[in-house]
């Protein structure tokens, strides 16, 4: 039973049904924003979701904050300043109490951090917007097994193709312009390689290939001097010896170029066994 000149307390229920609500669309808003980004992404419904996860997360905490946080001004004279210790007393107890009660502190607590778990959980989706990790990609070229040399008009090469000391820049089949698969395919005469351990089976009838990008900058390593079967990078004058799997012999490159295993198919032409069994590009691979 009320008392007489006491104001009986409201019912906060529906209050509180409102800014669960409102925490509850947040956290949905934010589950679509992220369902939205992981499927390719689209600028206008982005926007929608994210302006819904933001401004029912600001509603709910607005309402709680007008309903359920003590508000109003207080005026009294400047003295004596220090309030009488029935007066804070009171004060204490006022603020512990509200100017409503709570009655499911829990759950709106509970919803508020899972809307803004889920707000921020969205928010990272973003990064895919920076594209996929770069290393797959630079540790792979275009070759494959089976793909058949071309030249830079996309004429695959014959076994007949090239003569004793000749050399030309290939690439593979279909690909016409890969940077990172450009390859110097050069014909050495019979017992000039020293092909390396494993390697021996790459290099039919005295093809060999390397890769052109050069191991100290990336420069391409496009001259080759059939005198002393070095190619030269123009760059910064690295120098590899072809009869030894590339090795540099001077320069500023610490690292072999990159060798391509080849084949001859049935018809004569010139193909990949397998992509390049290592990173081609400069040596920052080995640190």
């Amino acid at each position: 039973m009320v008392d007489e000149g006491e104001v009986p307390p409201a019912d906060t229920r529906p209050l509180e049904g409102l800014i669960a609500l409102a925490f509850l669309l947040a956290m949905a808003a934010a589950v679509a924003l992220a369902v939205v980004y992981a499927r390719g992404g689209q600028p206008q419904l982005e926007g929608v979701f994210l302006f819904l996860a933001l401004g029912s997360l600001a509603v709910g905490l607005a309402l709680w904050a007008h309903h359920f946080l003590p508000e109003g001004g207080e005026i009294e004279e400047r003295h004596p300043l220090r309030s009488s210790d029935e007066e804070r007393s009171a004060f204490a107890e006022a603020f512990q109490r509200g100017e409503r009660q709570l009655t499911r502190r829990r759950l709106l607590l509970t919803l508020l951090g899972g809307g803004i778990t889920a707000l921020g959980a969205a928010a990272l989706f973003p990064i895919r917007s920076l594209g996929t990790g770069p290393l797959p990609a630079l540790r792979t070229t275009a070759w494959s097994k089976g793909k058949r040399l071309v030249d830079d008009k996309g004429r695959p090469i014959h076994k007949d193709h090239l003569d004793v000391e000749a050399v030309v820049t290939v690439f593979p089949e279909g690909d016409p312009s890969p940077g990172d698969s450009q390859t110097v395919l050069i014909r050495l005469r019979p017992g000039e390689l020293r092909a390396r351990p494993g390697r021996e089976t790459w290099t039919p009838e005295g093809y060999v290939a390397y890769s052109k990008v050069c191991t100290h900058a990336g420069c391409p390593v496009g001259l080759y001097d059939a005198r002393t079967h070095q190619l030269v990078c123009p760059c910064h004058q690295s120098l590899f010896d072809v009869t030894d799997g590339a090795r540099p012999v001077f320069g500023p490159a610490t690292r072999s170029l990159p060798q391509l295993p080849l084949d001859i198919d049935a018809d004569g032409f010139l193909v990949a066994t397998s992509d390049y069994t290592e990173p081609i590009g400069p040596g920052f691979w080995d640190r």
